[in-house]
C-alpha cells in the first residue's frame, strides 16, 4: 500500500461523488490530487486513466444491464476517439512539465463553460431531440477525436466534452448523450491507459485505490446525492473547478525552468 493510501480512497471517492451527479469521468478531481501529493504531471494524468476505467466500466455495464447503452452510438465515436487518445499520450509523454500543468489549469475554466453550457441545454429542453447543427459524420469524428486527445493528455474521461459536443453538433437528448458518453469513456481510457502503461506512467496501486473510491462514490451519489438542491451542487462543483485552476497555475509557475 502507498503512502497516503486512505486520502486517495477519499479522493476516488469525491471524483465518484460528482461522476455520478454531474456525469463526467472524474479525472478533473483525480490529476490534482495526485499532483498535490507531488507525483509528476505525467504520472497523474496516466494514473488517472486507470481510476476512471474502473469507475466508467461499472457505470456502462449497468447501463448495459437495464438496457440503455447503444452500442452503435459508441462506436460510432471510438473510431476517432482512439486514434486521438495515442496522439495525447505521446504529446503528454514529451510536453513540459509546467507547460502540461498550465494547459490543464486552462482546461478546467473550460471545464466550467461546459458545465453551465450542459445545465442551460437541460433545462431548455430536457427530453427533446434538436436538429444537427452540421454533418452527423463531421460531428461525430470531431466529437470522439477530442474527447479521445484529453484522455491521452489530460488523464480525464471526456464526458465534459462530448456530452455539450452530443447535444449541439448531433441534437441527442440529454440522457443519451450521457449513456453514451460513459460508454466511450470505457474504450477511450483503457487505450490512453495502455499507452501511458507503455511509457511507465502509470502508477498501478494509486489507481486502484481511486478507482476503488470511484466506484463507491459512483454508487453512493445515483441513490441519494440528486436530492441536494441543484445551484449548491453547480455553485459548489465550478467553485471547485476555479481553485483547482489557480492551485495548476500556481504550480506551473513555480517549476517553470526559466
Amino acid at each position: 500500500m502507498p503512502e497516503y493510501s486512505l486520502f486517495l480512497l477519499l479522493g476516488g471517492l469525491l471524483s465518484g461523488l460528482l461522476a455520478g451527479l454531474l456525469g463526467i469521468g472524474g479525472g478533473v478531481i483525480l490529476v490534482p490530487i495526485l499532483v498535490a501529493l507531488n507525483y509528476q504531471p505525467v504520472q497523474a494524468t496516466a494514473t488517472s486513466t486507470l481510476a476512471i476505467l474502473c469507475t466508467s466500466t461499472s457505470g456502462s455495464i449497468q447501463n448495459w444491464r437495464m438496457g440503455y447503452l447503444d452500442f452503435r452510438r459508441v462506436l460510432a465515436l471510438e473510431g476517432p476517439a482512439l486514434i486521438t487518445a495515442q496522439l495525447g499520450v505521446f504529446i503528454g509523454d514529451r510536453i513540459a512539465p509546467h507547460l502540461l500543468l498550465a494547459a490543464f489549469g486552462g482546461l478546467l475554466w473550460l471545464n466550467i463553460y461546459l458545465v453551465m453550457l450542459r445545465k442551460k441545454l437541460v433545462q431548455q429542453a430536457p427530453d427533446q431531440k434538436t436538429s444537427p447543427r452540421i454533418s452527423p459524420l463531421l460531428a461525430r469524428l470531431g466529437t470522439g477525436a477530442a474527447a479521445g486527445l484529453l484522455a491521452g493528455l489530460f488523464g480525464i474521461g471526456g464526458g465534459v466534452i462530448m456530452v455539450p459536443f452530443q447535444i449541439l453538433l448531433l441534437g441527442e437528448p440529454i440522457k443519451i448523450a450521457i449513456q453514451t458518453s460513459l460508454g466511450v469513456i470505457v474504450i477511450t481510457t483503457f487505450s490512453a491507459c495502455l499507452g501511458h502503461a507503455y511509457y511507465g506512467n502509470v502508477l498501478w496501486i494509486p489507481g486502484l485505490l481511486l478507482g476503488a473510491g470511484g466506484l463507491i462514490g459512483a454508487q453512493i451519489s445515483t441513490r441519494y446525492l440528486p436530492r441536494l438542491p441543484d445551484h449548491v451542487v453547480d455553485l459548489s462543483f465550478r467553485s471547485l473547478l476555479a481553485l483547482l485552476s489557480l492551485y495548476f497555475f500556481w504550480r506551473a509557475w513555480q517549476i517553470y525552468p526559466g
